[in-house]
């Protein structure tokens, strides 16, 4: 039996991905037509969750019911996740119970530890690292709206943080030109761009970051954890709003994303979101069949 693991976007091959967005299009139809499809009955998924989330919740627990399996929310209230039990005795004693296991927590090195000693599927459902599931959505999206992304030039404005590094391993994987337009002092991660090599093109403009460009996407100034910075956040970011304006910049047929909750008013304009060049509502449907996509690639490895 082999475990596999999703950390990030890394821990799939090219070949991998493409399979997978292609996977998560035909459990989507499947879905639309209401045939059941329950391949993992009595499976069960443990949903560790320090951060709390609206969609990564009713995503992977609507997806774990609709294949047949079952899924168990744990709040910081309800594990020993960081404190107590080591992350290593955890691990082991969850692999018992469960066919896998989904964490949305803070410290990348954490939920790596985790894995090490687990011994069912971890998933990665964010980290202040990545958040490699939402990629998944945001590829699955382009590819029904406008097929394959690979040689296209896709935008990120805003904060260099785990969007902005799972957008730059998407570069890598799906093989497409990526520009990223954020402010001095907010730059991603040197070690995590060097990796992409030359596919990667870092803008303090956003007006010359967006020409041209096939997607557009961005995130809130501030994350979850990050609310004391936001009056200094929202000074530096001032200039890197997405509106209707910023888009006619782009592509004639662009297309703009935003992983959600939006901050209207902030990150994007009170009327980008309903733009018709917005999929924002597409994309975060699509967490749904993604992520059931990935299950089903980890609960099939692990047989």
């Amino acid at each position: 039996m082999t475990t596999r693991h999703f950390l990030s976007l890394m821990d799939l091959s090219p070949q991998e991905l493409d399979r997978m967005l292609d996977r998560a299009i035909e459990i989507k139809g499947k879905q639309l037509r209401r045939e059941v499809y329950e391949p993992f009955k009595n499976y069960v998924l443990g949903m560790i969750f320090e951060k709390s989330s609206t969609r990564t919740r009713v995503s992977f627990e609507t997806g774990m019911v609709q294949l047949g399996g079952h899924a168990i929310f744990m709040s910081p209230r309800d594990t020993q996740f960081g404190r107590g039990e080591p992350l290593e005795d955890s691990a082991r004693v969850m692999s018992k119970m469960v066919d896998g296991v989904m964490i949305r927590t803070y410290d990348q090195s954490n939920i790596e530890l985790f894995a090490k000693y687990a011994t069912v599927p971890v998933i990665n459902a964010l980290t202040d690292q990545f958040h490699p599931c939402q990629l998944l959505a945001d590829l699955q999206t382009y590819r029904e709206h406008r097929g394959s992304i690979q040689g296209k030039t896709v935008v990120w404005i805003g904060d260099g943080n785990n969007m902005c590094h799972s957008y730059i391993n998407a570069a890598i994987l799906a093989d497409f030109n990526l520009h990223i337009a954020c402010p001095e002092g907010f730059d991603p991660d040197p070690a995590i761009v060097q990796r992409a090599g030359d596919r990667i093109t870092l803008f303090r403009d956003p007006k010359e970051a967006i020409n041209g460009a096939h997607l557009v996407s961005t995130d809130v100034w501030a994350s979850m954890g990050q609310e004391d910075e936001q009056k200094q956040r929202e000074a530096a970011f001032s200039g890197y709003q997405v509106s209707p304006a910023l888009m006619d910049l782009a592509a004639s047929d662009a297309l703009f994303m935003h992983c959600l909750p939006a901050h209207r008013g902030e990150e994007v304009s009170h009327d980008m979101l309903d733009d018709p060049r917005s999929v924002v509502f597409d994309q975060a449907g699509n967490r749904l069949h993604a992520q059931k996509a990935l299950l089903e690639f980890l609960f099939l490895a692990a047989k």
